[in-house]
């Protein structure tokens, strides 16, 4: 028993020291317009709703045969549902003059508005297009705004059929939602 404990210690370790080598990507969104007057002037994202397969931390690509395959190796740097929500806010507050955060509301004065989206197509495509597709909702507290319900459908092309590729053709997405949600709040 007494030689057991030295080899029990050097195995868990060792089990310890493999760890994940999975590299990680983030999603980042880069609006390169001015900021545009908004109706609302505040705006708080709600969790971002996403299909079950993009909830993962895999990154998924799709085959020729239209199978959704990880690419092995690689995993998003955040949560799928958080790190959108996130970056879709961030979007929305370069983007516009109105002050934008995720929930939870950080301030103590309720936001204007509230922004609900649902993603029902997310997928890095086999033709190396990434579709970001669903419906979003804005809602005003105080009949601001007249309320709106959308549909998206967004397609851009991406660089390769890298993870860092998809991560960015991602975050393109992600601007190109935010300017369609900008121009329909607009002054």
């Amino acid at each position: 028993m007494k030689n057991a404990i030295p080899l029990i210690f050097a195995m868990t370790f060792g089990l310890a020291a493999c760890g994940d080598n999975a590299e990680r990507y983030l999603v980042e969104p880069s609006p390169s317009v001015a900021a545009v007057a908004v109706a609302l002037p505040s705006i708080e994202v709600r969790d971002v709703t996403l299909p079950a397969y993009a909830e993962g931390a895999e990154i998924l690509q799709q085959d020729p045969g239209g199978a959704l395959r990880p690419i092995s190796g690689s995993e998003w740097a955040d949560g799928s549902g958080r790190a959108m929500t996130a970056a879709l806010a961030r979007s929305l507050d370069l983007q516009t003059t109105a002050a934008v955060a995720a929930e939870p509301w950080p301030l103590s004065n309720a936001p204007a508005g509230r922004l609900d989206v649902r993603v029902d197509r997310i997928v890095a495509l086999a033709d190396q297009t990434f579709q970001l597709s669903g419906q979003y909702a804005v809602s005003s507290f105080e009949d601001r705004i007249s309320e709106v319900l959308e549909r998206f459908d967004i397609r851009v092309p991406m660089a390769g059929d890298s993870p860092g590729a998809i991560a960015a053709a991602q975050g393109q997405a992600i601007d190109v939602l935010a300017a369609q949600i900008v121009a329909r709040l607009r002054r």
